[in-house]
């Protein structure tokens, strides 16, 4: 068995929230997280692509930066990231083992096991401390306050991005018990930058920095202007709190992408004032031009367009209609759908159901799946015009025979969909466009 299928027993002790597992694990390892330096993520939708960013500039500007991701989309090793290469498959299997053993101590003692994230995570921490890493860019798996990444003390930065409804059953009901949620990452005298507009969801963290004595920094609040979105990326002018950046480039896709940049850029500025980094200004825009978050927006081909896209609620959904309409309108339009059916699917459906598009109707490989004949009908409902539906196998060769009577297909919505046919679009499709 190898490492992955290891970690993987552990999926049997779900998702539960809550630090005493890990802070047991990380006891018994020494606690190598409180050697790193963090810059600490958490939002709704945006934190991957904010993490991207910061990494891509520290790395250009010479640090050794490790970056701590989920979920994967083709390989485990991908969540586990320092200085451009993900974690080898050695080096996974040797901290593994190490881990597992003090997993063993702890339930042999009669304590509750780590569930399959705080094992990851702590593996993480194992290997970002013994790479030396000068910076850890740290993204929380789920909410914040009972996150197993939040077991970190003293975090040069905490990120908040955009808020909105998911996970609904665990973190809220509404926008401000989310944000409380999220907010709980916040710790006693760090800097805190949020990118969040409704104030619903600004006001807890703001009150949770004001309760730890925090500076807030509301990138919300940054003036930019866009010059140029195209497919291609994006370039943008903006001023970071008396810091021209202008003619900054993007490799990133659509207006949502600036927001998250200007997110990044806001934490790299107060961290350069405060003197804890280094900026050159010509690698610092050459790691923001450089910046890829695989799975969202993502064009794979330009003839005719392959575009995956992991939008999944509400938000994401909405920020891939407009940049797809921005830059696509007019064109003739696949769309290939598949859904978790614990998101919300009636009102997601809605929004990309307005979009002139034919679709095709699949399903992810997870228990949570929401079955495409299910999706097929919701659809139908709508008036949409859906060609297929069938399994992400049968879906991809269905498009590989009528991909050259559109001008754009773009795969769309579950992460774990995107992950399961990423491969094979790359293997089967994108091979033979131009």
């Amino acid at each position: 068995m190898n490492a992955v299928d290891k970690i993987e027993e552990f999926a049997k002790f779900g998702s539960r929230l809550g630090l005493e597992r890990i802070s047991a694990l990380m006891e018994l390892l020494g606690n190598p997280q409180d050697q790193l330096k963090y810059i600490h993520v958490a939002g709704t939708n945006g934190k991957g692509s904010v993490c991207r960013y910061l990494y891509e500039a520290l790395k250009c500007n010479g640090y050794k930066v490790g970056v701590y991701t989920s979920p994967f989309l083709e390989v485990f090793n991908e969540r586990i990231e320092f200085d451009g290469k993900y974690i080898t498959d050695e080096e996974l299997s040797e901290i593994t083992k190490e881990v597992l053993e003090k997993v063993d101590e702890i339930v042999k003692a009669g304590h509750e096991s780590p569930t399959e994230f705080e094992v990851i995570t702590s593996i993480a921490f194992v290997y970002f401390e013994r790479k030396k890493a000068d910076f850890v860019i740290l993204e929380v798996g789920l909410g914040g306050r009972g996150d197993s990444t939040n077991i970190i003390k003293d975090p040069l930065a905490t990120v908040i991005t955009s808020i909105s409804f998911d996970h609904m059953d665990r973190l809220g009901e509404t926008l401000s018990e989310i944000s409380a949620e999220k907010a709980g990452i916040i710790k006693p005298g760090t800097r805190v930058i949020m990118n969040v507009k409704e104030r619903e969801a600004a006001v807890p963290i703001a009150r949770k920095a004001y309760e730890n004595s925090c500076v807030l920094y509301d990138a919300t609040k940054i003036p930019y202007g866009i010059i140029n979105e195209s497919l291609d990326g994006t370039i943008f002018d903006a001023n970071i709190y008396g810091t021209d950046y202008s003619g900054v480039e993007l490799g990133m896709v659509g207006e949502h992408q600036v927001k998250n940049a200007i997110t990044a850029l806001t934490t790299l500025e107060i961290l350069r004032k405060d003197g804890h980094i280094i900026i050159e200004r010509t690698r610092l825009y050459e790691g923001m031009k450089r910046a890829k978050n695989i799975g969202r927006f993502e064009v794979m081909a330009k003839s005719p367009y392959i575009i995956l896209d992991g939008a999944h609620n509400e938000e994401g959904v909405s920020a891939l209609k407009k940049t797809l309409l921005y830059n696509l309108e007019g064109q003739k339009i696949l769309i290939v759908w598949g859904m978790l059916k614990d998101k919300a699917v009636s009102e997601v459906t809605d929004i990309i159901a307005d979009i002139k598009a034919d679709f095709a109707v699949t399903e992810p490989h997870s228990d949570r799946k929401l079955d495409m004949n299910e999706l097929f009908d919701l659809l139908k409902s709508k008036g949409v015009n859906c060609v297929f539906k069938g399994t992400p196998k049968d879906v991809t060769a269905f498009v590989k025979d009528v991909k050259n009577e559109y001008d754009v297909i773009l795969f769309a919505g579950s992460l774990y969909l995107i992950g399961e046919i990423r491969g094979i679009i790359r293997n089967e499709i994108v091979k033979n466009c131009g």
